[in-house]
């Protein structure tokens, strides 16, 4: 039987228990807190009945007060301290709490005399909030410790799906037929760049294979991959694309998931007209807090299928590198795609 679970709500884990489980502790408390009185031998069940009534409406208040004040799941927003403000808050609304329910019962029976026992109520309404609070702390811990384990195995099966699909894009064969036919035209006219274009394959895939297993990766190492795509790919297209890199000194040591502007390059390039004609234009450069790589927008007038995996393994990414998701804005001129710059400290904390 489960007696404590996460719920979505609005699309966020919101930790939640089972109503049986907080009347039962509710009437447990009840009943522990009039021990007391039941050791008295002249007591009334009339008086032992307000007591235990007193206790019981206070456990409860003080459980459903605490589970609804619970932040939502967050992985990187874990509270581990036990002694913080929600507790100090939750003692002093208990205090009114308590003393409103006794001055309902005095009102109600005043023959019972309870004004005269307020700081007695209030001395066991704080302890029933204490260990209300540390037996929901402590569940609360443990199933944030086994959502945490679920969550970074969840991020571990998809990262490994991600390399998946970023080794079948970047080993592409299309690309590499591409690349190749290019070759074959360069070596058929002499063109005198064939060599360096041969390197420049070689350079681009040797990458790929020693970095596609990195979760981050330096932006400098980042462009030094990019120069070598951008170099096959003006070899193919020659004067019908242009790069444009504009990226300051500063930020070069930021860090980014690997071939991610390789993806969106290649993401310009498959969904835009690119000829002598209509030049596709793709500008790499910063701002602020971002890495913006921008294209003109010129769709092909027939365009080609896509499952959206490079963008959306991009955006997964980030979602767990970062504490801010990249940006796609889009208009009739421009398509744009901004990405939050990852500084160092944080990648030294994963």
């Amino acid at each position: 039987m489960i007696y404590a679970k996460y719920i979505n709500t609005n699309g966020r884990k919101v930790f939640r228990i089972d109503p049986r489980i907080i009347l039962f502790s509710a009437l447990f408390m009840g009943i522990l807190a009039s021990v007391p009185k039941i050791l008295r031998m002249h007591i009334t069940l009339g008086e032992l009945t307000i007591d235990f009534s007193i206790s019981f409406l206070f456990s409860l208040f003080v459980w459903y007060f605490n589970i609804y004040s619970l932040p939502k799941f967050s992985i990187q927003n874990i509270s581990t301290r036990f002694f913080n403000k929600k507790l100090v808050i939750s003692l002093s609304i208990g205090v009114v709490v308590m003393a409103s329910i006794v001055l309902i019962h005095h009102i109600i029976f005043p023959k019972y005399g309870f004004n005269t026992m307020v700081l007695m109520y209030e001395f066991r309404g704080v302890l029933i909030n204490l260990t209300i609070y540390m037996f929901l702390y402590l569940l609360y811990q443990t199933y944030n410790s086994q959502q945490i384990k679920f969550e970074l195995e969840q991020i571990r099966t998809d990262n490994l799906n991600a390399q998946y699909e970023l080794l079948k894009q970047q080993i592409n064969p299309h690309f590499l037929f591409n690349s190749l036919n290019t070759l074959k035209s360069m070596i058929d006219i002499k063109d005198e760049s064939s060599g360096d274009f041969v390197v420049r394959l070689a350079d681009f895939y040797r990458f790929t294979l020693d970095n596609r297993k990195m979760d981050l990766i330096p932006l400098k190492k980042e462009l030094t991959i990019l120069d070598a795509y951008v170099f096959l790919l003006t070899s193919r297209f020659e004067d019908g694309i242009e790069f444009k890199i504009d990226i300051p000194e500063e930020i070069l040591n930021s860090y980014i998931p690997p071939f991610t502007l390789q993806l969106l390059c290649e993401n310009c390039i498959k969904h835009n007209i690119v000829s002598l004609a209509h030049p596709l234009i793709i500008k790499l450069y910063s701002d602020n807090e971002y890495i913006i790589i921008e294209n003109n927008f010129q769709p092909k007038n027939i365009p080609q299928e896509s499952a959206g995996i490079g963008i959306e393994n991009i955006r997964e990414r980030y979602k767990h590198f970062a504490e801010k998701e990249l940006t796609i804005l889009h208009n009739d001129h421009n398509f744009t795609v901004k990405l939050p710059i990852v500084d160092e400290s944080f990648s030294n904390r994963r």
